[in-house]
């Protein structure tokens, strides 16, 4: 410790000694840690030395803090590392006697040296007596640390192929004890190793980096793993030591060479055929499959001269696969041999062992392959496979084109046909093959691409079996002539009234420079020429757009200004633009032309939704009620006599006759009376001679339907008959449809009715048909070929068949629903198609 200086002499009163571990606590053992420097009561200490690691008991005093002149008011401070800073209470003072303790055991390894600084102060005052003075507490090393590997074990992948020499597997190696000492000092060494061969070592590259080494060659096949034990043991009392492991994965190489299964192969292959696996080439590998030593390469040696053939690798498989990629010709070659050479991805490895010289590895395995050509029909060929020609367009048809050069070593006999022709311009002779057009080509077809080539492609077909075909390509080129007017792009301009005046169109011609723009404009409509100059003029007139310029604010609508549009040849076509004027808004577009979209919710959708289902299923029910009764086609004649029934399209009144009566009476004493006509034991009576006349014209439900005669007054309608449908049944029909309470009303008194008048109709009927006539000998039935026309009659449209009580009146006014309804059927019945 440097000591620090005054210009008074000092007196050295105390050595300091180490400290006896034997005599750790007594009062003798601390006065050899005793150094007191006297100087007008002035204290300066020298280095205390400490060893790390001391065995208890603890605290143990290690120096005393003293002068020569004791007073009672002096206390003694102490305060650093170890006593206020970390780590804290290691040391400490009595105040009273100046004795320094130590509390516990020290390492090295963390705090090798104590600073520590003390002073006495007045216990009265606290203040100090003298200058701040300081020692330093210096820990002594024992060996208490082993020498470290880093990392403690180490697993790596070694190649089969490395050579000898060094591995790239190392470690560092460590000692905390102090530096450049024996604790810290150590020897590395390699304490075992599985298996034996090949025999590994170690390498120092400095005193704390060590490289594993080895001496020979891996064999994958013998052994796939290696572990290898590192010891490290330093040079202290005791000498401490670790260790560390070392494991070795061996990955496979290529250190087997590919061969072939077999020594020879043969393939047969058609002349001019292309063709893929035409053969596979088979080898064995006793390297790790899928690995870059096991995969093989396959390559030619010789007999591949001319790039006919191919070579490639299952990597599958690993097989070679030989393929035909350019046709063999028969006349040339009937049979080629091939060799074929294989060999791995990774090149082959081959150990060096106790040799001293370079190493060669053996030749790749070899095979010999054997391709026979087979002769085929081989096709015509043409001189010049692709034929380049020159014409202008819309020339006249009929014109020779092109006449082909063709060779056939095997046949002379061949004939052409037409294989390509897209817009169908030519035509090819089967015995000369030359091409002709016949029609009128134009260079601005779809069919001519966009470097005015039109593409033609002929064959010419041989006799042989299977006869082959040779292709020739003629490519026309077309010279463009002007024979096309120039157009207006778009038809239609919009032109914002509140914004411009002007709208520009541009125009384009499909033909050619110089048959194309600039073009030059002009207003057309020779009838109305000033008025068109009143309302328009062209600005530019001239260009590749045509710019149209109102001369005057116009009333917003739809114009039709024609023009003329001239190309630099002076060719002239007609065009009109259809101008849109209005006011634009913001927009630039007319409000009439903004897409109208309308936005419905969920809820109205439903509702129409609804309303479509409800019109639909009343239209079901109205068809299956009006189409229920099944109609009976009756042919009769127009009806044009008076006290007729017409049908009208609206209701109209009765007629103005008053109907016969109909004297319905009740039942009385067992005989039914019905229609004026007495019932009595089957027997059909007259009740009433006056409307003994309307029994037979009577029919109110349709039966016997016809017409019936009465002597001197010619024919009439019967009762039931509306142009050929019955009155009830039509009441009842519409009643079913729109009326149907009032129907349900009444359905009683009418089956009660009809059931009665119907079964006294059919027996009367009965009797006249089977030819008893007892009782009507006036009155049988005539048969007439011309009815003749009808006579006037009282009208019977106030007919009432009231029986028990019941009035069917309502059935004349059932009211407008009901009517309306009626109509709806009848109309329905018409577009049915039903006759009456």
């Amino acid at each position: 410790m440097r000591m620090r200086t005054r210009s008074i002499s000092l007196l050295l009163l105390v050595a300091l000694a180490a400290l006896d571990r034997s005599h750790g606590g007594n009062h003798s053992s601390r006065a050899k840690r005793e150094l007191l420097v006297r100087s007008k009561r002035r204290w300066v200490l020298a280095t205390i030395e400490l060893t790390e690691e001391e065995p208890g008991p603890y605290p143990r005093i290690i120096t005393q803090m003293t002068n020569d002149k004791r007073e009672d008011n002096h206390e003694f401070r102490i305060r650093g590392t170890g006593v206020d800073e970390e780590p804290l209470g290691v040391f400490s003072i009595d105040k009273n006697t100046g004795f320094v303790s130590v509390h516990r055991s020290v390492d090295r390894e963390e705090h090798d040296l104590y600073h520590i600084k003390f002073t006495v102060v007045d216990k009265t005052t606290g203040v100090n007596v003298d200058e701040e003075l300081a020692f330093d507490v210096e820990i002594q090393d024992i060996n208490d640390n082993a020498p470290t590997f880093s990392p403690l074990h180490i697993e790596a992948d070694v190649k089969e192929n490395t050579p000898a020499g060094d591995l790239e597997v190392g470690f560092k190696v460590t000692d905390a004890d102090l530096d450049y000492s024996r604790n810290s000092s150590f020897d590395i060494s390699l304490t075992s190793q599985e298996p034996k061969v090949p025999k590994f070592g170690l390498k120092h590259t400095n005193g704390q980096l060590v490289q594993l080494t080895f001496e020979g060659c891996f064999d994958y096949d013998k052994m796939k793993k290696y572990e290898v034990i590192l010891t490290a043991k330093d040079h202290g009392t005791p000498p401490l030591s670790s260790t560390a492991v070392v494991t070795l994965n061996i990955v496979d190489s290529n250190t087997h060479p590919p061969t072939f299964k077999k020594n020879q192969y043969h393939a047969d292959v058609l002349e001019s055929t292309i063709k893929r696996d035409v053969l596979r080439l088979s080898v064995e590998d006793k390297d790790t499959p899928n690995t870059p030593g096991w995969r093989a390469r396959y390559f030619f040696i010789k007999g591949n001269e001319e790039e006919n053939y191919q070579l490639e690798t299952d990597p599958e498989t690993n097989e070679g696969i030989l393929s035909v990629v350019k046709g063999m010709d028969y006349e040339k070659t009937t049979l080629a041999h091939l060799q074929i050479g294989v060999e791995n991805e990774e090149p082959l490895f081959v150990c060096k062992g106790k040799s001293s010289g370079a190493v060669t590895p053996p030749p790749p395995h070899t095979v010999s392959v054997a391709i026979t050509v087979i002769d085929v029909n081989d096709p015509p060929q043409c001189e010049k496979r692709t034929a380049a020609l020159h014409v202008v367009e819309e020339e006249e048809p009929g014109k020779l084109l092109f006449t082909p050069k063709v060779h056939d070593p095997e046949s002379d006999n061949f004939r052409y046909v037409l294989i390509e022709d897209p817009a169908h311009w030519m035509t090819v002779d089967e015995e000369t093959g030359q091409i002709k057009s016949t029609q009128k080509m134009d260079r601005e077809s779809p069919f001519v691409d966009k470097d005015s080539v039109y593409k033609v492609t002929i064959g010419a077909v041989d006799d042989g079996k299977p006869p082959a075909t040779g292709t020739c390509t003629v490519l026309i080129h077309m010279a463009d002539i002007n024979d096309n007017t120039p157009k207006l792009v778009n038809k239609s301009a919009v032109m914002c009234g509140n914004k411009v005046n002007k709208v520009t169109v541009p125009v384009k011609d499909t033909d050619l420079h110089p048959y194309g723009g600039p073009f030059t404009f002009s207003l057309g409509g020779d009838d109305d020429a000033e008025s068109l100059k009143q309302r328009w003029k062209l600005d530019p007139a001239s260009g590749e757009a045509v710019g149209l310029v109102s001369v005057k604010p116009l009333p917003y609508g739809n114009y039709s200004v024609p023009l003329v549009i001239q190309d630099q040849q002076g060719m002239s076509g007609p065009d009109t633009l259809e101008v849109i004027v209005c006011d634009c808004g913001e927009a630039d577009v007319c409000p009439g032309k903004v897409p109208i979209s309308i936005g419905l919710s969920a809820a109205a959708i439903g509702l129409v939704f609804a309303g479509l289902l409800l019109f639909l299923l009343l239209l079901l029910i109205l068809t299956c009620e009006c189409g229920r009764k099944a109609f009976s086609h009756i042919p009769i004649e127009p009806d044009e006599g008076n006290q007729t029934l017409i049908n009208y399209n609206q209701e109209a009144g009765a007629a103005a006759c008053a109907p016969l009566p109909m004297h319905l009476l009740n039942p009385k004493n067992g005989v039914i009376v019905t229609d004026g006509l007495t019932k009595d034991n089957g027997k059909i009576y007259n009740a009433d001679p006056a409307v003994e006349d309307s029994v037979d014209t009577y029919n109110p439900w349709g039966l016997g339907l016809g017409w019936s005669t009465l002597p001197g007054r010619g024919r009439r309608d019967t009762v039931g008959s509306f142009g050929g449908q019955d009155v009830y049944s039509t009441w009842m029909t519409k009643g079913s449809n729109s009326n149907r309470g009032g129907y349900l009303r009444h359905q009683q008194s009418l089956s009660v009715l009809s059931s009665q008048h119907i079964t006294n109709h059919i027996q009367r009927k009965l009797q006249e048909i089977d030819g008893n006539h007892d009782d009507h000998e006036a009155y049988q039935p005539r048969q007439f070929a011309d009815e003749g026309r009808s006579v006037g009659c009282q009208s019977l449209d106030q007919l009432s068949l009231i029986n028990l009580g019941d009035d069917l009146e309502f059935l004349n006014d059932l009211g407008p629903t009901f009517n309306k309804l009626g109509n709806i059927c009848h109309q329905a019945i018409q577009d049915g198609n039903v006759q009456m």
